[in-house]
């Protein structure tokens, strides 16, 4: 059977479709130039020449400036889309180390209890980008600081970035199983006082807030002992050294797995929440549009399945 060459492409020229998805775009033939490092002419001929070979006309064209036609409208959908993957297979092709590199800052016991059990999920999705992580608690500062994303817990939205609420704080109280069989009993809050209360130093409001809410305010929530990062006093909670007040959503599969226990039922809310935060004054590259992504489908299911 003879072989049928296929047909030929009809495609209109490359600058006039550039033109035409740039005007569409901004809305503006001036702001579409600026963008292109053209004239506004040029733009306007470019438009004529798109609608002359489509014989379709794209724009009304009016005193009060340009508006696109349904035709038009449904036409702008298509090359838009066309050239965004002609972009984004141009970026990929001329991606260097650097491009391919993700720098996330975050504290440690959200990397530890939270990100790294996730992590191998985002690089099966995403073998070709290298996860860079950074751990602090001080917030990044994207102006002085080399990094692409920050996590952080903040009474409310960051200023001067762009962000993502990931989810809420929700305190309880936990400990390895193992205490409640050492005679002493956790069966009232008021029991709290006669424990070793473990906390972290950087959120020394935790014991405080959870203790006046279960009706014990008179419990020094601060008076135990005291880590750097709570990711120490997670762990001391595990080696029986007293009950740690811990976020639900790091202590999740701890407590499925039997490794801790809740000795409480009441569960309390903060104020605060984790942020993904990233720079707001330059466009998302490509890997932190991908980490964005998945990070807030990960957070997302967490919240869905929280009894």
């Amino acid at each position: 059977m003879p072989h049928t060459p296929p047909m030929p492409r009809r495609l209109p020229p490359l600058n006039a479709l550039r033109a035409f998805e740039a005007a569409a775009r901004c809305g503006n033939f001036t702001r579409a130039a600026e963008e292109l490092c053209v004239t506004q002419g040029a733009v306007s001929r470019h438009v004529a020449t798109l609608e002359g070979w489509l014989k379709v006309q794209l724009f009304e064209r009016g005193r009060h400036g340009i508006v696109l036609t349904p035709p038009g409208q449904a036409y702008f959908g298509t090359v838009r889309a066309a050239l965004d993957q002609i972009d984004y297979g141009t970026r990929a092709l001329q991606a260097g180390p650097d491009e391919r590199r993700l720098r996330i800052k975050l504290p440690p016991t959200f990397a530890i209890r939270w990100l790294v059990p996730r992590l191998a999920r985002f690089h099966a999705l995403h073998p070709k980008i290298d996860v860079q992580i950074t751990t602090s608690h001080e917030r990044a500062d994207f102006t002085r600081e080399e990094v692409d994303l920050s996590i952080h817990s903040e009474p409310s939205p960051p200023e001067g970035a762009g962000c993502r609420r990931l989810f809420g704080e929700t305190l309880l109280p936990v400990c390895a199983p193992g205490l409640l069989e050492q005679g002493l009993p956790l069966a009232r809050p008021a029991d709290l006082a006669r424990h070793v209360l473990l906390c972290s130093m950087n959120r020394p409001k935790d014991w405080p807030t959870w203790l006046a809410a279960a009706g014990a305010p008179e419990i020094d929530g601060n008076s135990g002992l005291k880590f750097e990062n709570a990711a120490l006093a997670y762990q001391a909670a595990a080696d029986r050294l007293g009950v740690m007040v811990a976020l639900h959503a790091f202590v999740r599969d701890d407590l499925a797995a039997g490794r801790l226990v809740a000795p409480f039922p009441l569960l309390v809310e903060t104020q605060g929440a984790y942020y993904l935060a990233w720079r707001s004054d330059t466009p998302q590259p490509e890997r932190v549009q991908a980490f964005e992504a998945w990070i807030a489908e990960e957070a997302a299911a967490m919240e869905q399945a929280r009894p």
